[in-house]
Parts: structure tokens; sequence; C-alpha cells
């Protein structure tokens, strides 16, 4: 009768409470899995997580659009759909938990605090941002192969935050138009390692590619060419919101850039009333620079660059805008300093903070703008002299449209040759004498596209280089080594050939 009563009190459970029996946890360990950018701290716990489709993930209304990412990628990767419900008490005893509730000063906005128990799984974060940065990890702790509707993670505690506020890349769609869906790629690119910032490098001697409604020839004459001849492009106002709105949902800024007075004949081609002569100059196609420059001493060049600035300023939430700067070498020394010192003005009238490439700092700025270090040494430090912060962009170790090695057939080696341990294997406030981290708002992989005409070449440059910048930005000082990152990055070939991504395969990394 004993064992009877047992069967019927177990079916009574069952039916009536669930009575589902204990899961016996698979053993992981958590401090082996291979995160990119490498967190502040890791504590293993050597147990797991289960994720299936009874999973839930509970959220309060500020973290909903989080959850529904969270979601979303879960779905996609793993094609388990996990359900969202409001978490009204944090007192959940299973389940994917989303919470304000931290305990670290450190962490502020972008960081995260990620607690994998057995049963529940806590991401913690003051903000938005940081939920999203902690969906990235547990994206890289997912297996790349999913043959099971029930996925263990590994359990233990992460704590993460960022080594510096600016982590950006920048495209080149002047040299060579990219569409709007191949920059939303881009962006996805940025978004899986914690980036920051696309800088779109948006006009330049070969092409302009943003409509100003002002003026409206810049687009249909200057937004035809590129280099090599083909057919360019250019991207309505409307097409620029969406990106820009794509970046955002992805807590990534995009900063425009306008570059002048060099670099500047897709818009005297345009234009001819922005030339000194008053005449246009021939569309230009090849790949020399320097030869090109906005006529300083007239007016309209000031209206022009200022309806410029206004419109784009305008569909730009963020609070930079780039006026470049750089290799002006038509514009005479007196005239540069004039000009920069007038479109800073024009730029913080528009409510924007200026950057430009380090030639900037001949002019006289102001602290509160910002140049971005690529090739002289002495402007840099002019910068910090100036109390200027600088965005740290070596083109010897952190241009991605450098060639790998003497056998590259992409790219360009005017900087030299930066392969893969080249590009990882420094430090932002180590590389020039005198400047520290203090000097430094954060650091930006450029990639021109003098030489690239597809996502597939862009492919090949960005990868495996962009997670190494990442890393340099996201990472502590400390904690980063190129004989244990390279180890990391390697276990990421499956993951890159997952996304089709078309990747150098480096020798210095045991793929």
């Amino acid at each position: 009768m004993k064992n009877v009563s047992t069967l019927i009190t177990c079916f009574s459970l069952l039916l009536f409470m669930g009575c589902k029996e204990k899961r016996v946890a698979t053993p992981m360990d958590l401090a082996k899995e291979n995160l990119i950018p490498k967190p502040v701290g890791m504590v293993a716990t050597g147990s797991s997580f289960l994720l299936s489709s009874e999973s839930v993930i509970y959220t309060d209304q500020e973290f909903r659009a989080q959850a529904q990412t969270l979601a979303a990628e879960l779905k996609e990767i793993t094609g388990i759909n996990i359900g969202i419900a409001e978490n009204e008490d944090e007192s959940k005893s299973e389940g994917i938990i989303l919470s304000k509730k931290t305990t670290n000063d450190d962490l502020k906005e972008e960081g995260y605090e990620l607690n994998i128990e057995e049963d529940v799984m806590t991401i913690s974060s003051n903000h938005p941002s940081g939920i999203f940065n902690a969906i990235q990890t547990i994206k890289q702790l997912l297996p790349t192969t999913i043959d099971s509707n029930k996925i263990e993670i590994a359990s233990g505690k992460i704590i993460d935050y960022p080594n510096y506020e600016y982590r950006g890349a920048m495209l080149d769609v002047s040299r060579h138009f990219f569409s709007v869906d191949d920059v939303k790629q881009y962006i996805d690119y940025l978004a899986m390692f914690k980036m920051n910032v696309l800088h779109l490098h948006l006009s330049d001697d070969q092409g302009w590619r943003i409509e100003i409604k002002s003026w409206p020839k810049l687009a249909e004459i200057g937004g035809k060419t590129e280099v090599g001849g083909t057919e360019g492009g250019y991207y309505t106002q409307e097409d620029y919101k969406e990106i820009v709105q794509y970046a955002a949902d992805r807590f990534i800024t995009i900063i425009p850039e306008i570059d002048m007075p060099g670099h500047t004949n897709a818009a005297l081609a345009s234009y001819p009333e922005l030339n000194c002569d008053g005449k246009s100059p021939e569309p230009y196609t090849g790949m020399k620079v320097g030869f090109s420059s906005f006529c300083v001493d007239k007016e309209i060049t000031y209206k022009f660059i200022d309806d410029v600035v206004r419109e784009l300023a305008a569909i730009s939430p963020g609070k930079y805008f780039h006026i470049g700067g750089d290799e002006s070498h038509a514009t005479k020394k007196a005239d540069y300093v004039i000009f920069v010192d007038k479109v800073q003005d024009i730029v913080s009238k528009h409510g924007k903070t200026m950057v430009g490439w380090d030639e900037v700092v001949t002019a006289n700025i102001k602290s509160s703008s910002i140049a971005q270090f690529w090739a002289s040494e002495d402007n840099a430090k002019t910068a910090v002299e100036k109390n200027v912060k600088l965005i740290m962009s070596p083109a010897k170790k952190a241009y991605l449209d450098m060639k790998y090695d003497s056998i590259t057939k992409l790219g360009l080696k005017w900087a030299g040759y930066v392969e893969v341990d080249t590009g990882y294997d420094w430090n932002p406030a180590a590389y020039v004498e005198g400047i520290t981290k203090e000097n430094i708002l954060g650091i930006e992989a450029p990639l021109w596209t003098e030489t690239v005409t597809n996502m597939n070449e862009l492919q090949f440059l960005v990868f495996p280089r962009l997670p190494g910048y990442a890393e340099i930005g996201w990472t502590q000082d400390s904690l980063r080594s190129w004989g244990e990152y390279k180890t990391r990055l390697a276990s990421f070939k499956n993951r890159f050939e997952k996304m089709n991504i078309n990747y150098y395969k480096s020798s210095k990394v045991d793929w």
C-alpha cells in the first residue's frame, strides 16, 4: 500500500505541480571560454546554466528593448524561442533576469555583471548599453554548432567594463561607395566586439556621399564617381538617418566627416564658386592626394560649410563632427589656420564638438576639440600641450587598409605592413613619448577604401584585425598579451566561417 500511495502522490504532483526532476548540470569551465574583448574579471564555478524553450527572460520596462534583442539573438543562433515576462521582484528561481542592481561603481554606463548559476542567469548594468554589451558576451559563450534545443552555458561570474570611452572604426565610403546594407553589416561587426563608434568618411576628391538639400549638386555631380572610374553613389538624408538609427539601436554613435579644406575635388567639381578661379575641375577617380583646396578667402566657402554642417549636424545625434583637415598641401599654411579656426566656430555653432586629423592642432583649436593622431607624433604632442584629447589611430599600427605582408593583394603599404600581431601588440598610452592615458579619448581603426570595392574585400582587410582593436579599446592594458590573445582569436575560426566572413588566415595565428 505504501508504494501505491507514493505513486499516487507523485502522479498528483505531476498533474498539479509539474513535479519536474532536478536537472543534473554538466560540469563546465567558464575560465576556458574564449572571449573577445577579454573581460576585466571572470570566476568559474564549474557548473552550467541550461537554455531551453522553457527559459524566460525577466525584465523591467527600461531594459525591455534589450530583452527583445537577447530573445531575437538567441532565436537566430540557437533556434530556441525564449519568452519575455515582467520582472516585478527580481526573486525568480530560474530564467534570465535583466537587473539594474549592480555592486561595482566602475561599470558606469557600458559595463555589466554577468552571474551565471545553474538555474538563473542574471545580467546587471546601470544602463541599457551595458546590458547590450553583456548580450555580446553571452553570444560568444554559446557553442558555434547547435544540434539540440537545449544549450548549456558555463557557470560563473563576469565583471566587465571598458578601458576607453571611445572605441571606434572608420569606413571610407568616398573612395568606393558602400550601400546602406553594407554599412549596417559593418555596424554589426563593430557591435559584436563592443565597439561604440563608426566614423563615416563622407567626402573626398573621388566622391561626395551625403545629400545636402541646400546644395543638391554635391550628390548629383559629386556622388557619381569613385576610384577607378566606376559608378559611385550617395546617401539620401533618409538613408543616413536609417544608418544612424541602426547604429544607435546597437549603442554605436555615427560620426560624420566632411574632409576640408583639402580632399575636396568632388565638391569643387559640383560648385565652381568654391574655387578661387570660379571654374569646376574635372571629376577625379585616381588615388593621388593633396592637390585640391577650397578657396579659403571667399565668403561663399563658409556659407557652404555652414549649410553642410547645419544639415548634417541636425541628423547626427552624436556630439562630434569631423572636419578632416589632413593633407591640405594645396592650402597655404596661414590660410589653413584661418580656415580651421572659422570652421571650428561653425561646428560649435551647430552644437557639435570638432574632431580633426592631427594636422588641425597647428591651428588655434580649443581644448574642447579632439585631434585624431594618425601620422605626426609632433602634432600629437602639440595636442597634449594645448590640453586637447587624442583619438589614437597611428597608421603604422591601426590602419585596416595596410597590407598584411608583401604578398597581400589588397591594401596599401605606405605606412608599412600591419600583420595581426602588429595591429594588436601596442599600447595607445605608451605609443608616443609623453602621451599618457589621461590624454587619450580612445582608439579608432580606419579603413580607407582605395583598393576595397566590395564587402568580400572589406572583410579580408578587417578580419581578423578588428577584434584586436576592439580589445585594445575595451580590455585593461595589464590583461592583454599577444601570446594569450592569439589563442582566443584562433577559436573564432568557426564563428567567422559560420558568418561567411572572408578572413585573412594569418600565419601568426594557429587556426
